[in-house]
Formats: C-alpha cells, sequence, structure tokens
C-alpha cells in the first residue's frame, strides 16, 4: 500500500488495462495501436475548506491541466464518486463547472456518500445521474470492453460496511449474463469492493455476491475511490485499484483512530497528492508500480 496520485491514465489495448501516471509519465506513443485510453480521477469533495487541504478547487484543477496536458486524448474519464462535500446544489454546480474543464469528450460518474447525504443522491443524479434513473447504477462499452457502474453508497454508516443490494445483484447478474467470457470487464464504484479495514467500514458486505457473477471472465478491473489511497491487489483474473483523492489524504489502515482529512506539514500536501503508473501484466500476480508525486523532489 503506498500514498499516490490526483488521478490516473488507463490504457486498453486486447482488453488488458495499465495504468499510467498523469504528469511526466504519460505519452501519445504509450497508448498502443488499437487501444484507447481513459482518465479516472476521484473524491474531489468541492466544498471541504479545512486545514487539511483549504483549496480543494486549486488541486482539482492541478489534476484537470495533468489530463488537459496529454498529447493523447482519453476517451472519457470516470469519477469515483464524493464529487461533493456536504451534497449541497452549490457544491455540485461548481464541481461540474470545474470538470468540464476537462479535455475529454464525456465523463462518467458515481457517488459517494458525501454525495448521498440528505436528499440521498437525488441531488447527484440530477447533474451527473446520466440516464441512469433513479438507482444510479448503469454499464456502457467503448471498443469491446464492458464499463459497470456501481452505487454502494445508499445505506453508509461510519464504521460498517456498506452494501449493493439485493435489486442492484439482481440488476448486475443480468447485465453481465449476455456477455462472452472473453470480454474485458471494468467495474467502478466509490467505496472498495474487497474488505480492505472492517473496522473502518472499508469495504462492501455483499461484493462476494457480485464478484462471483465476474469470476468467469477472463479480464475484470475493478477502480474505486474513498480511502484517498491506492491499495492493490490481485485474485486471479480480478484486480482492485483503489484511488487517491484529489482533495485531501487519509491515513493508512489502522494508523489513526478513524479516518478522516488528514493534515501534513505545511509543502508536504502536494508530496502525498502525487502519481502513481501501475502495469497489469496478464498472467502474472506482480504489479510494476513507478510513483510520481504532485510536487518533485527538488
Amino acid at each position: 500500500m503506498a500514498w499516490a496520485g490526483t488521478g490516473l491514465l488507463w490504457t486498453l489495448a486486447g482488453g488488458v488495462p495499465c495504468s499510467l501516471g498523469l504528469i511526466g509519465e504519460a505519452r501519445a506513443d504509450e497508448v498502443p495501436a488499437g487501444g484507447f485510453s481513459f482518465v479516472q480521477i476521484s473524491d474531489s469533495h468541492i466544498g471541504f475548506n479545512k486545514e487539511a487541504n483549504p483549496d480543494v478547487v486549486g488541486t482539482l484543477r492541478r489534476a484537470i491541466g495533468a489530463v488537459n496536458a496529454l498529447e493523447s486524448r482519453p476517451a472519457f474519464a470516470l469519477h469515483t464518486g464524493d464529487v461533493s462535500h456536504l451534497s449541497k446544489p452549490e457544491e455540485f454546480g461548481q464541481a461540474r463547472e470545474l470538470l468540464q474543464e476537462m479535455k475529454v469528450d464525456r465523463i462518467h460518474f458515481v457517488p459517494g456518500e458525501h454525495d448521498a447525504l440528505d436528499d440521498g443522491i437525488g441531488g447527484y443524479l440530477k447533474l451527473f445521474g446520466q440516464g441512469s434513473g433513479d438507482p444510479g447504477w448503469y454499464s456502457f462499452d467503448q471498443s469491446g470492453v464492458h464499463f459497470v457502474g456501481l452505487v454502494n453508497v445508499t445505506d453508509f454508516q461510519p464504521k460498517s460496511l456498506t452494501r449493493l443490494g439485493d435489486a442492484q445483484l439482481e440488476w448486475l447478474e443480468k447485465d453481465l449474463a449476455g456477455l462472452s467470457a472473453s470480454t474485458p470487464v471494468v467495474v467502478f464504484a466509490h467505496i472498495p469492493l474487497w474488505t480492505i479495514y472492517e473496522p473502518w467500514g472499508w469495504g462492501t458486505a455483499d461484493a462476494p455476491q457480485a464478484l462471483s457473477y465476474l469470476k468467469r471472465f477472463g479480464s475484470v478491473t475493478v477502480l474505486n475511490g474513498h480511502i484517498h489511497q491506492v491499495i492493490q491487489k490481485v485474485e486471479g483474473d480480478v484486480s482492485f485499484h483503489t484511488a487517491m483523492s484529489t482533495a485531501y489524504p487519509q491515513p493508512k489502515p489502522g494508523e489513526a483512530a478513524a479516518p478522516g482529512p488528514l493534515k501534513v506539514e505545511p509543502g508536504e500536501l502536494g508530496k502525498l497528492l502525487g502519481t502513481r503508473s501501475v502495469k497489469v501484466v496478464p498472467g502474472s500476480r506482480a504489479l510494476a508500480l513507478v510513483d510520481a508525486p504532485l510536487d518533485r523532489p527538488a
């Protein structure tokens, strides 16, 4: 486990995902012929203004700037939740305006628990529902790869594992049923679909059922946010990747009394909000990792 970045650039060729850092790592010639790239960002927490990072707009704009500086334009972006901090209409509106600065054709969203306060995910769906309807979960296809956006925050309780729920699990089983086992699948949700640290609720209680529907596929990549740091796991043909926040760090599992915004020494924030390059090699459980801090050492 390690700290990592404000965003990840993912490329897919032959159905095999490979992530590249956004700053000084990605080049046009790193997108293989016949493949495509997409960007993952997470946990922008627009509206947060505490000491851990009083300028979340600024750090989000730095991430957007890194995306816009890429020589090869990504096909789209995924935002894996907590667009806002308090689910306020003005926070959603500001986030939407900021994210429109990103030079991608479209952004696919899933909600975080901070997007589901008070009115549930109703406020989030008004701006970011993308035709998913009231449930908020959906799927789409891109160049032979099947993408599935899941919602696991509607019953969120601090320090308790959340759930996808029976209705969503039934939908997921039907959504995947018609696909060939050779179809690459990318699943994205806010809270991790494997239990990283149960005392803090860092996991999804009924994820094993969802993963049982995915076991027959030869390439499955699961992308999450929520914990504001990168932790990775490979289990058979399924690889799990959590993403860093664009807003603030959180403690590593068990290294504090509770999760939450982690204040760091002046000048250190940019070193913790960096990027990580990850290459996933088919048939190997080893991941090749390259860390690239947002603020590189002099």
